[in-house]
């Protein structure tokens, strides 16, 4: 390829971006023009769902649009980012060696809620530091308002319609401030991030002072931590998974979805992260490899879906792991992460719809690799004798593109 072939590529990839940022302004702007009739037809269904009159009067009248909102529920790092850059911006030095500090400084309350809700102190203190760096940044946007934007915006309505009500509850139940409430930009608060639903239904007291406040009292965001993860279904005695190693004739194909046994996946040659055995065990697990053939792979088992219903994305379920694992003094990833290419949702959105149009169906074209992407990809994969790891790595996309041009 010569530079003039080189200087085309970049100038049709600005090209594409400045023409996505129009798009979202755009968008954006129409969203804003229709907030206020939006939000007189909420706070009519606010006060049909329980939401006193009073208060619906009162927050309603208050509520603003946030663009910026917007802009960043269509660039969360889960999926835009490769895992080697989501990764490593997560699990990184400061964040160990401050967990380690906080695991230290709250060592017997983490007993004791050990021994109530059975998640181990670890866990807990990695969710924490995943969330708010222990605290550090727990979000400066209004709570209310971002809920609003995103309860008028269609991609999430419904959902975030629910959120918004809950907040508005919780500030009766709670005696809550619009002040008080902030947060991250999809209406997460405190030390560890509630939605509205999680602090209605899990939010505990863990200082004994008859107040549950997760921004000011650490005490009450561990205790709801723990509260919540055994809610969703902690298994006691069991770890979240663990990094291995396959051999060079693997089936990518097996990655993903199918779940075996510990066992089964050991008479397939897959060992732990040094080459040992794995052990015999009956555990059932699943096999992940967020970065391709190139990466690194992951054993993970029932504690994993249980830390995915707190967030729904497998890199932050491998990243609450392994940041849970250094906390005590475990090993780093043993296998080095690789330098990937990167895709933007709108790029991604494209590779969805070739592949739904040459018959590898994945729903809808959302730009989210999630589940059902990864299969189709694997299915294509499969179909065009390339490795069915189910990542969109560039000699797979250049091959979709290709045959979607035939």
């Amino acid at each position: 390829m010569n530079i003039k072939h080189i200087g085309w590529i970049i100038a049709l990839a600005l090209c594409c971006l400045e023409t996505q940022a129009n798009e979202l302004q755009l968008y954006i702007a129409q969203q804003k023009s229709q907030f206020d009739a939006c939000l007189t037809e909420k706070k009519a269904e606010a006060i049909a769902a329980g939401v006193t009159s009073q208060r619906a009067e009162q927050e309603f009248a208050n509520m603003q649009f946030i663009p910026r909102v917007i802009e960043l529920d269509r660039s969360q790092p889960e999926f835009v980012s490769t895992f080697p850059s989501y990764f490593s911006k997560r699990v990184n030095q400061w964040r160990i060696d401050k967990g380690r500090e906080k695991y230290a400084e709250h060592k017997a309350f983490l007993a004791t809620l050990n021994e109530k809700y059975t998640v181990p102190s670890h866990y807990l203190i990695s969710f924490w530091g995943l969330e708010t760096n222990y605290g550090g940044y727990k979000g400066n946007m209004s709570t209310l308002d971002s809920l609003a934007t995103l309860a008028c915006e269609p991609r999430r309505a419904t959902f975030f319609t629910q959120e918004l009500f809950l907040a508005l509850k919780l500030m009766d139940r709670e005696g809550l401030s619009r002040s008080q409430m902030q947060g991250s930009w999809a209406g997460a608060m405190g030390h560890t991030q509630f939605m509205p639903t999680a602090y209605t239904n899990y939010a505990i007291d863990g200082d004994g002072d008859g107040v549950v406040n997760l921004w000011e009292s650490e005490k009450d965001a561990l205790a709801s931590a723990a509260h919540f993860l055994w809610k969703l279904g902690w298994t006691p005695g069991q770890r979240w998974g663990r990094e291995v190693k396959l051999p060079s004739n693997f089936d990518y194909a097996l990655s993903g979805g199918q779940r075996k046994t510990v066992n089964e996946w050991a008479q397939l040659g897959v060992t732990k992260a040094d080459g040992e055995s794995l052990g015999d065990s009956d555990i059932m697990a699943k096999l992940l490899v967020p970065a391709g053939a190139s990466g690194p792979a992951f054993l993970t088992y029932a504690n994993f879906n249980t830390i995915l219903r707190w967030n729904n994305s497998e890199f932050y379920g491998i990243a609450v792991g392994q940041l849970a694992n250094r906390i005590i003094g475990q090993d780093a990833i043993v296998a080095p992460l690789p330098d990937l290419p990167t895709y933007s949702i709108a790029q991604m959105a494209s590779v969805q719809r070739q592949l739904n149009a040459l018959g590898f169906d994945v729903g809808g074209a959302d730009g989210i690799i999630g589940p059902a992407t990864r299969k189709g990809l694997r299915a294509f994969q499969t179909a065009n004798n390339l490795i069915a790891d189910g990542f969109p790595s560039q000699e797979t996309v250049t091959l979709l593109r290709e045959k979607s041009a035939l």
